[in-house]
């Protein structure tokens, strides 16, 4: 099989090629550049491509594998970019990796690629199945590393062509796979943070293209002035960091974009704090339909945490979801991705 392999010169992606590779099928890796480095570069950071591609050419080299570089800073900027800024200036939380792998890695990449390519294939940790002729994705044996949370807003055009080869791995497995393949990027460490962004701090990205705005920093119970803050963009649901008062720990609780004000409290966490409802729209169910199942579980963010879940039907369009337990950072503009046992059914908007 020709298979398209979309590699960062991170382990996971070139353990992935080396077994695809030694499976007998005709790969070719494919570098992506979407890093912002002229956008970024007054923050003083040099973007990563020299060491991704030192790395990757010498894998490539060593296994006599085709390498492309292909540069999609512009289309990765017009969707995944102003996307991130447009949720933030609109005061919810946005999530760019799960943007870009829709958009960009597993969508306007195709169009850079000839059609001889029968299947593209990354590093993720997640594994796609078929069931009764519609494709889903399933969990990895990893809870910490497994990644469909990020693949869970996929369509189905887009699963019928993707595979993961990591999808039955451990970390640990791929670590010593890497070994035994003696890959020069055996011991790097995994990549941090929003991937257009690099070693660059999300609050200086914010800043940069969002400025600064004076505002005040209330107390939520009492309605008292506490402090003043540099714009609600800076600021989600449910965080602590950055808040600088004594008598804390501080979280916030609301925002008022329109008078630019965060809402604070020391308080958040007490037992009468209930938030465990919320509500979802644009929905991106797998079967095309509504889950029926009544033993439902939802992430609402990247990493080992879910909850057992209810789901009430509102309307065509909008659905309630009630978990067991309470989470501190529920916020709209997040994506809940949905589970039956290990099978993620699909995605949706939190939008309330």
């Amino acid at each position: 099989m020709k298979i398209a392999v979309l590699t960062s010169g991170g382990v996971d992606s070139s353990v992935a090629l080396r077994l695809l590779q030694d499976q007998g099928h005709e790969v070719t890796a494919f570098y992506l550049k979407i890093w912002l480095e002229d956008e970024l570069s007054f923050l003083g950071e040099n973007c990563p491509w020299d060491e991704d591609l030192k790395y990757l050419r010498e894998i490539c080299g060593k296994n006599k594998i085709p390498l492309e570089v292909v540069s999609m800073q512009k289309e990765y900027f017009d969707t995944v970019v102003s996307y991130t800024i447009k949720e933030v200036k609109s005061g919810r939380t946005p999530n760019p990796d799960v943007m870009c792998n829709n958009n960009v890695k597993f969508g306007l990449f195709l169009k850079k690629i000839d059609k001889s390519f029968e299947k593209i294939a990354t590093g993720h940790y997640a594994e796609v199945i078929k069931k009764s002729g519609t494709y889903y994705l399933k969990q990895t044996p990893d809870p910490i590393k497994d990644q469909t949370y990020f693949l869970s807003n996929l369509k189905q055009k887009q699963l019928v062509n993707l595979i993961f080869p990591l999808g039955n791995l451990k970390k640990e497995e791929v670590r010593k796979l890497a070994k035994k393949y003696n890959l020069p990027n055996q011991d790097r460490k995994d990549s941090q943070g929003i991937c257009f962004l690099g070693k660059f701090k999300y609050s200086d990205f914010i800043k940069h293209y969002l400025g600064t705005k004076v505002g005040d920093l209330i107390e939520y119970e009492t309605g008292k002035k506490l402090a003043r803050h540099e714009g609600f963009w800076y600021y989600t649901i449910g965080q602590r960091k950055g808040i600088k008062l004594s008598g804390g720990p501080w979280f916030v609780v609301k925002k008022d974009i329109k008078k630019n004000i965060v809402y604070i409290s020391n308080h958040y966490h007490e037992a009468d704090k209930k938030r465990n409802t919320f509500k979802i729209g644009h929905f991106n169910w797998f079967s095309g339909k509504l889950p029926t199942e009544n033993h439902l579980n939802v992430k609402l963010r990247h990493g080992e945490n879910s909850y057992k879940c209810t789901l009430k039907k509102l309307s065509k369009t909008t659905a309630r979801i009630e978990i067991a337990g309470n989470d501190q950072g529920i916020a709209p503009g997040q994506f809940a991705a949905f589970y039956s046992g290990k099978i993620c059914l699909g995605s949706a908007l939190i939008i309330a």
